[in-house]
């Protein structure tokens, strides 16, 4: 009875008109045993995801722009903040005019899991990359003004796919994996240490970071991120909020104005970045396409 409420409580946290879709038809490589086990719900928090997929959010046709962005909840890799991190950002995101794509990750740290964070969970986000590229049109989004966004964990994929290496593609492609699995742009929300330094820094898209300065665990790996990244040339944004700690979500678990106005701060960045703004097609001015 408890987990039927929470399947209820969270089809009700998501939006009724979210679609969910699967990154690969078979299952993930690695996981097609497991693809058709259920996944795990207390009370918004989702786990034993061994189906990657991403659930869609579209902005508002009235003010959609044809900007995008996926999200990776975080969670410690043992689950995923479905609500706080995934559907409210994306609801902030709509506001904006952003298509969100809230991506369900295989979980390394989850009870019984044989993934890795390097190896899966980040091949389950740029595969979402590539997704959303190859099906762009189906959607109204701009492969070229394509983003991420990660919460912790969430964030240290973020890292991982944006500011290293890729690791060399499988021998077998679908038309999805031929695309490419560079974000045009990065926000990072209190990501985990996993990732910093990065290894490629030199080609990572342009980056906003977030963190609160009483956070010991995600503090320093942002502040490392943000002068590594502007020590190589790369445009980054850094925001350090005074006596916050960790899980500050999208400001409303905080009682702090600045706290509750950062997403007000990425809005801003996106817009003076040109994200926010058709361009034929090609990325913003003085921005190399992925």
């Amino acid at each position: 009875m408890r987990n039927k409420l929470a399947l209820l409580l969270l089809a009700f946290c998501t939006h009724a008109g979210a679609q969910q879709l699967a990154l690969w038809p078979d299952g993930a490589p690695g996981s097609e045993q497991r693809r058709a086990e259920a996944e795990k719900v207390d009370n918004t928090y989702i786990s034993n995801i061994h189906n990657p997929s991403l659930t869609v959010m579209r902005a508002n046709p009235r003010h959609a722009n044809g900007a995008a962005v996926i999200i990776a909840p975080g969670g410690g890799h043992r689950m995923l903040v479905w609500q706080n991190e995934g559907m409210v950002a994306a609801k902030s995101l709509n506001r904006a005019g952003v298509t969100a794509f809230v991506l369900k990750y295989r979980l390394a740290r989850d009870q019984g899991a044989s993934y890795s964070i390097e190896n899966d969970a980040a091949a389950d986000l740029r595969r979402a990359v590539r997704w959303v590229r190859a099906h762009a049109a189906e959607y109204g989004v701009d492969p070229h003004r394509l983003g991420v966004m990660g919460f912790s964990a969430g964030g240290e994929l973020v890292s991982l796919v944006a500011d290293n290496r890729e690791p060399t593609p499988p021998a077998e492609q679908d038309a999805v994996d031929r695309q490419s699995a560079r974000p045009d742009f990065q926000v990072l929300v209190y990501p985990g240490p996993l990732g910093v330094p990065g290894k490629a820094v030199q080609n990572a898209p342009p980056a906003f970071i977030v963190a609160g300065s009483s956070d010991k665990c995600c503090m320093p790996p942002a502040l490392a991120l943000y002068q590594q990244l502007v020590g190589a040339g790369v445009s980054a944004e850094l925001h350090l909020y005074a006596d916050t700690d960790h899980a500050f979500n999208m400001g409303q678990r905080s009682e702090r104005l600045s706290d509750v106005h950062w997403p007000d701060r990425l809005a801003d960045w996106l817009s003076d970045g040109g994200w926010l703004i058709p361009h034929d097609g090609q990325p913003p001015q003085g921005v190399p396409a992925p």
